[in-house]
This record gives structure tokens, C-alpha cells and sequence, in this order.
């Protein structure tokens, strides 16, 4: 209350000198009162508005910290159960006969033919001169 009097005061103050240098003391302080009751009307207008949003954003805050306090407790603990690998761990390092390894994976080299021809060698050098002569 006591701030909007005093937001009242000073548009009546103001509005009472610059009214009364062109304009009779008894109108200039009509006018003067009714600023009084506008100013003091419009700072409880704020003040109600001020309020409204204040307290909106502390009912955000509220529900933003209520928020935060129940997040708190996610990612807090890491829950990772893994399956036990200390068998397979052990075939790994665990050296094997070859001849298992072997049977176990299924290899088997590739054995390519030979390019190796059994024709004999004066043929070829024939097939070759008939070649570049052409």
C-alpha cells in the first residue's frame, strides 16, 4: 500500500507543476488529484501484475526443483551384469594340437593347377616367332 502512495505522490507532484504553470491553481490541483487516483490505480495494476508473474515463476522454479530432485536418483547407479566368459576366456588363450585347430576351422589351401605346359620347348619358340611376325 505504502508504495503505491508513494507512486500516487509523485504524479500528483508532477502533474501539480506542470499544470500549474499554465493553468489556475484550483484546476491544476483537480487535475493533480485525478492524476493521484490514476497513478495510485496503475501502481496497484503493476504491482497485482508483478505478483502474478512472480509467482508463476516460482511455481516453475518449485515444480523445476521437484523435477530435478526425482531425476537425482537416475544415472546415479550403473547396473551391469555381464555373462561369465572366464571359460571362453581360457579355450582362447589356452594353446591347441594344430591338427584340431585344423579340423575345428574347416581350412584347406587352395590348390590351383599349373600353368606349366609339357609341349616341348622348340613348338613354342616356333608359335612364338609366328606370333610377332604378324
Amino acid at each position: 500500500m505504502r508504495f503505491n502512495l508513494l507512486i500516487a505522490a509523485f504524479g500528483f507532484i508532477l502533474t501539480f507543476i506542470t499544470s500549474s504553470l499554465n493553468n489556475l491553481y484550483m484546476t491544476s490541483l483537480i487535475r493533480s488529484l485525478l492524476a493521484f487516483v490514476i497513478w495510485f490505480v496503475l501502481a496497484f495494476v503493476f504491482r497485482w501484475v508483478l505478483g502474478l508473474m512472480t509467482s508463476h515463476a516460482d511455481n516453475e522454479l518449485q515444480r523445476q526443483i521437484e523435477v530435478e530432485q526425482s531425476n537425482d536418483q537416475r544415472g546415479t547407479r550403473f547396473d551391469l551384469t555381464l555373462p561369465n566368459d572366464s571359460e571362453e576366456l581360457n579355450d582362447l588363450l589356452t594353446p591347441r594340437p594344430e591338427s584340431s585347430v585344423e579340423s575345428d576351422t574347416g581350412f584347406t589351401p587352395l590348390n590351383l593347377p599349373k600353368l606349366v605346359s609339357a609341349q616341348d620347348p622348340e613348338q613354342l619358340a616356333k608359335a612364338v616367332r609366328h606370333l610377332t611376325e604378324k
